[in-house]
């Protein structure tokens, strides 16, 4: 029997809320007996920061690392230039596009897909990539972001429902026109995986990937014990470190509501939109942090806005089935809810920095 609901409360709480969403740390302290120096590349894709960072790989030296960087990016890229529903030409673009034709997409999108259409099931629907025309109604990203008219979000919830994509091989369509899908919820975690594959595929040994909070790490530290992610500390400029998680050859994926939002005549609107009602998500939740074996950032990406939907107490209910379901994955899980109370499964050991 797996025991659940494990609560900390701290007066560190308010940082954890922040900090679990994106702005992940990593430190790795280097060993003495090692002639070699970790190679980084930071870049701006999938609408964020990211970071990659190699630390062995066979016969590793300045040039071949560099290089390995350079073409993993041009990797993600490529997979970006698939998967996003604003890249003219892209698989989901002309999904979105295609009025209600079928259209042939690549093998990759359509295991997104399959991905995205096995969390919504699991979930009871709260996790739906359907919703792309509510995310076009709710524009984040304006300098001065409103609120859509009521009758304009009533109006695309007609289009939204699992049940009008349909998945066959690689032949997807869409009953209705007025569909659109928005992969944001799961396409990034994907892409973090296969970025990990290739790395390996190039003989990379120990390595971290960052993609704006979809972390992927190979392998462990030159000592053979894990990497501590660290948790920073929000308002602190980057400066402070608040907690940690130690993780070998796994995943870590953060969602949080606060990670766009906007406040208007007093009320804040989060970027999390419940695929029931069209507005941000009423949920107790502000963060939710999943863990699993390397290659399965992808379904975390996916469980945890998952989870932020669903709240605190649908949450830890899925994650459980889950763990009893997949147990290979390894799942584990940290919810940080608006009581300021962090519920933890018994693996995760979130460690928190003693004052």
């Amino acid at each position: 029997m797996i025991k659940y609901s494990r609560r900390i409360k701290s007066s560190h709480i308010v940082s954890i809320l922040t900090a679990l969403l994106l702005t992940v740390l990593v430190i790795i302290p280097q060993t003495g007996c090692s002639n070699k120096e970790p190679v980084s590349k930071s870049d701006f894709c999938l609408d964020t920061s990211c970071e990659i960072t190699i630390y062995d790989m066979e016969d590793m030296s300045q040039d071949k690392a560099e290089q390995t960087l350079e073409r993993t990016y041009e990797q993600i890229r490529g997979y970006e230039n698939l998967l996003s529903k604003t890249v003219e030409g892209s698989d989901v673009y002309r999904i979105n596009h295609a009025e209600g034709r079928t259209t042939e997409v690549s093998a990759e999108t359509a295991e997104v897909l399959d991905t995205a259409l096995l969390m919504g099931e699991l979930s009871d629907k709260a996790f739906d990539i359907t919703v792309g025309s509510l995310t076009e109604l709710w524009d984040f990203k304006s300098e001065n972001p409103d609120v859509p008219a009521d009758k304009d979000i009533k109006k695309a919830l007609e289009t939204v429902g699992l049940g009008k994509l349909h998945v066959s091989g690689t032949s997807v369509s869409l009953d209705d026109k007025g569909t659109l899908l928005d992969l944001g919820g799961v396409a990034k975690g994907y892409i973090a995986d296969r970025a990990g594959e290739y790395l390996e595929a190039q003989g990379v040994t120990r390595a971290i990937v960052n993609l704006g909070g979809n972390i992927s790490v190979i392998g462990e530290k030159e000592d053979n014990t894990p990497w501590n992610i660290g948790i920073e500390r929000p308002y602190s400029d980057r400066s402070e470190i608040i907690g940690s998680i130690k993780v070998a050859d796994q995943t870590i994926v953060t969602s949080g509501i606060y990670e766009r939002q906007f406040v208007k005549n007093g009320v804040r609107y989060h970027h999390v939109l419940d695929p029931q009602t069209g507005y941000p998500a009423e949920t107790d939740l502000e963060a939710v942090t999943v863990t699993a074996v390397k290659g399965n950032s992808g379904f975390c990406d996916a469980l945890s806005t998952a989870c932020l939907i669903m709240g605190r107490d649908d949450a830890m209910e899925l994650i459980r089935k889950l763990q009893q379901e997949y147990p290979e994955m390894k799942l584990e899980a940290a919810l940080i809810d608006k009581n300021d109370e962090i519920t933890q499964t018994d693996g995760m050991e979130l460690e928190l920095v003693k004052e």
